[in-house]
């Protein structure tokens, strides 16, 4: 069967909702978090030597980039249909693009142009940023504007540095920048001195522009993202992990490698060294409609990412034994993260423990058409709130900042 017919036929079957297989990403630079559910046994299930899977990746038509030991589909979701056959999400799009993403999106972009993941890490993450448009589009990449937010549900513990590190200090110079990136091969080259770790706050997020340093603490994180892996390591040792020199190149045009001034341009400077950095980048959740309204149709929902135009998301919670109908303007990938219950004609779980390769039932792309129509939950707990993170693509219609 083709891969347009078992579109078809998914999309007729769920009713313009299909469902997800789980896609498992490793780095080899990271120690996982183990939060992501996944057996202890099977953190590892990739092998050693391409390091512990601490990401899940969702709604993704992105391929990871993790070097010349990256698996053909690695980040990339497959729909499962009736029958448990698999397909990629990404192939279904191309075929039968506006009866996903919508005619909006596919006229704009020919595609489905954000993923979101969970990074699940004991540590925190190199100090680094995502290249802005400019500088991605010299190795054939595009930028990555990204947001955070930690959802209770997976954040059992803390890990070990629920801190992250945000830009550089106002007053920092190029200078000083230059002298780090200069040392990046010596061993400790102390960037971070030039910047400042802000404490995480479960239930809250951050909005992280391209040409933005960040080193992400420890929390568990949900993180909507614009479709690119494109990245560079500007710290070289984080904890007692040495950082390759050729991660600070990555992304770099062959032009330009070991060239300092091309690191130091891909930085949003004024972003980064901005004092309100909190003001316009910390994000609260911000309800969707008035709260005493909602809570009286059986749900609440708030706006969890929404400071860039690049993407959004929303956590949606039923309340106990509610059945609500949730319209949306837009396509968007869900996950379920607390809870249990029905959605339109599937069944919908939390999962307590996934084996690598296990098929689940609690996540989801519902197309365009399905949103706007109005989406059925049912909460079939009559004492446990159901829970969804929706990600949806740019310029959402719903969403007025």
């Amino acid at each position: 069967m083709s891969v347009k017919s078992q579109a078809e036929r998914a999309l007729d079957h769920g009713r313009g909702i299909v469902r997800l297989a789980p896609a498992w990403v490793p780095r080899s630079f990271c120690v996982p978090g183990r939060r992501l559910k996944l057996h202890p046994d099977d953190y590892y299930a990739l092998g050693g030597h391409r390091g512990g899977i601490d990401e899940r990746w969702l709604a993704s038509t992105t391929p990871a980039d993790n070097g010349p030991l990256t698996s053909p589909h690695e980040g990339l979701s497959f729909i499962v249909g009736e029958n448990e056959e698999q397909f990629l999400l990404r192939d279904a799009i191309d075929e039968l693009g506006p009866h996903f993403v919508g005619e909006r999106l596919w006229n704009e972009h020919r595609g489905w142009p954000m993923l979101s993941k969970f990074f699940d890490n004991k540590g925190p993450l190199p100090f680094h940023l995502h290249h802005r448009e400019e500088h991605a589009r010299l190795t054939g990449q595009s930028s990555k504007p990204e947001a955070y937010y930690f959802p209770p549900q997976v954040n059992n513990h803390g890990g070990d540095f629920p801190y992250t590190f945000f830009g550089l200090n106002p007053g920092t110079t190029k200078d000083e920048l230059r002298q780090c990136l200069v040392d990046f091969v010596k061993g400790d080259n102390k960037i971070t001195n030039l910047s400042r770790a802000f404490r995480l706050e479960v239930g809250t997020g951050w909005d992280v522009p391209p040409g933005v340093l960040h080193a992400p603490g420890s929390l568990c994180t949900y993180e909507p993202q614009k479709a690119s892996d494109v990245f560079a390591m500007y710290q070289s040792l984080t904890g007692d992990q040495i950082v390759p020199a050729d991660l600070l190149w990555k992304n770099t045009p062959t032009d330009r490698l070991n060239d300092i001034d091309f690191l130091i341009e891909v930085l949003d400077w004024e972003k980064n060294v901005d004092p309100d950095f909190v003001k316009h980048r910390f994000m609260r959740p911000r309800p969707v409609r008035p709260m005493e309204e909602m809570r009286a149709e059986g749900y609440i929902e708030n706006w969890i990412c929404y400071r860039s135009r690049a993407f959004s998301a929303k956590e949606l919670t039923v309340l106990p034994g509610a059945s609500v109908t949730i319209k949306d303007a837009a396509a968007y990938g869900m996950i379920l993260v607390q809870g249990y219950g029905s959605m339109g004609v599937w069944p919908i779980e939390t999962p307590v423990m996934i084996r690598f390769g296990q098929l689940t039932y609690d996540e989801f792309f519902v197309t365009e058409a399905a949103a706007r129509e109005g989406v059925p939950i049912k909460n079939e707990s009559k004492v446990e709130p159901l829970v969804v993170l929706k990600h949806f693509g740019p310029d959402n219609p719903d969403l007025v900042v």
